[in-house]
């Protein structure tokens, strides 16, 4: 009876209208701090590229379909069409607005975008900004957020958990909304239309969690350790959402355990909380000290970690997730563990509280 309740919720929810309208831009390929890219149209459409105050066309099908965009003095040198122009801002969009196209760093990462598209020179790199909808958005991250397998349940739970945090924790950045790495969430080429990400994403098409009536930015982990953590535990200020510590039943009987070294001076950033243990992953590597849930004791010169989870250990539990959809549950009900005393919503009906948050 009672999946049987879910399921119509579901039903109700999911038949609710869309609200339509929202954009986020997204700064991409962060991570590689690049010095010159290639600009590329990605299927049949053209790319309308403005540059130095002219227009230029980028047809697939040309032998002059790419744009090199290197770091310049004052600014970005751009070969295009033949030319080679100055510009501090190039923009590419579509005949109709919206682009498909293509970024390269030469050398070491191709990835398609759907939007439109900035770049400028900043600090002596290439700034790439795609303002795209929220919808490419949300399957993009969830497509990258997720692994290969996961059920679809549980890929639904993360487009709802996903979306909750773009529309609830915009302007993350100075300049742009949010950044493609893991600081906001980890963002790449959309999925494919079809593929089990870009269906978790229609299919929850809207959908956002709210506390007492307002939207939050929710916060997921890879796996909890057994129970979820609160932000104070972690050394993170205070959420409009609250959180609550949550027994996960798969990490609890099947935790994930972890040992690591470090040096004293390395340890003494881990006071910090999980600010610290990413400054310390940045620095020595992402799987470096695998969660802030750790005991430590010295041996020697060094401090040696004993601890379980993965990640920051708050909100959704992916691993826990995947094992509820696997067990029969949907998505309504995983929410309903991780995040208690909240409602899912549509955009539509909390417009008037994202009115008053941007």
């Amino acid at each position: 009876m009672r999946k049987k309740l879910l399921a119509c919720v579901a039903l109700l929810i999911a038949c609710a209208p869309v609200c339509q309208g929202q954009n986020l831009r997204i700064s991409v390929l962060s991570r590689f701090r690049p010095t010159e890219l290639e600009l590329r149209p990605s299927r049949s459409e053209a790319l309308v590229v403005e540059a130095g105050g002219e227009r230029f066309i980028l047809a697939p099908d040309s032998h002059q379909a790419t744009a090199q965009i290197k770091i310049a003095e004052n600014g970005l040198l751009v070969a295009i069409s033949g030319r080679l122009v100055r510009t501090k801002m190039l923009r590419a969009t579509g005949r109709t607005g919206t682009a498909d196209f293509r970024l390269l760093v030469p050398g070491k990462v191709s990835r398609r975008y759907f939007g439109r598209l900035a770049i400028a020179a900043k600090d002596g790199k290439i700034q790439t900004i795609v303002t795209m909808d929220l919808e490419t958005a949300v399957a993009s991250v969830v497509e990258a957020e997720t692994e290969a397998g996961t059920p679809l349940e549980a890929l639904k739970t993360q487009a709802v958990v996903t979306r909750s945090y773009f529309v609830a924790a915009k302007n993350r950045h100075q300049g742009f909304d949010f950044c493609d790495l893991a600081h906001c969430q980890v963002l790449r080429s959309p999925p494919n239309s079809g593929s089990p990400a870009a269906r978790a994403t229609v299919e929850t098409r809207g959908l956002v969690l709210v506390y007492k009536n307002r939207p939050f930015a929710a916060m997921f982990t890879r796996s909890c350790g057994g129970r979820t953590r609160t932000p104070s535990q972690d050394g993170l200020p205070s959420n409009v959402y609250p959180y609550f510590a949550v027994r996960c039943g798969y990490c609890w009987e099947k935790t994930f355990r972890w040992r690591r070294k470090l040096s004293p001076s390395d340890f003494a950033l881990l006071a910090k909380g999980e600010n610290g243990r990413l400054a310390l992953c940045r620095r020595l590597g992402w799987n470096a000290v695998p969660s802030d849930d750790f005991t430590a004791q010295q041996e020697g010169a060094q401090i040696v970690l004993e601890g379980k989870g993965q990640g920051h250990g708050i909100g959704l539990c992916q691993r826990g997730a995947e094992a509820m959809a696997a067990d029969g549950e949907n998505f309504i009900a995983t929410i309903a563990r991780y995040f208690p005393n909240t409602k899912i919503v549509h955009l539509e009906s909390s417009s008037d509280q994202l009115a008053t948050m941007h």
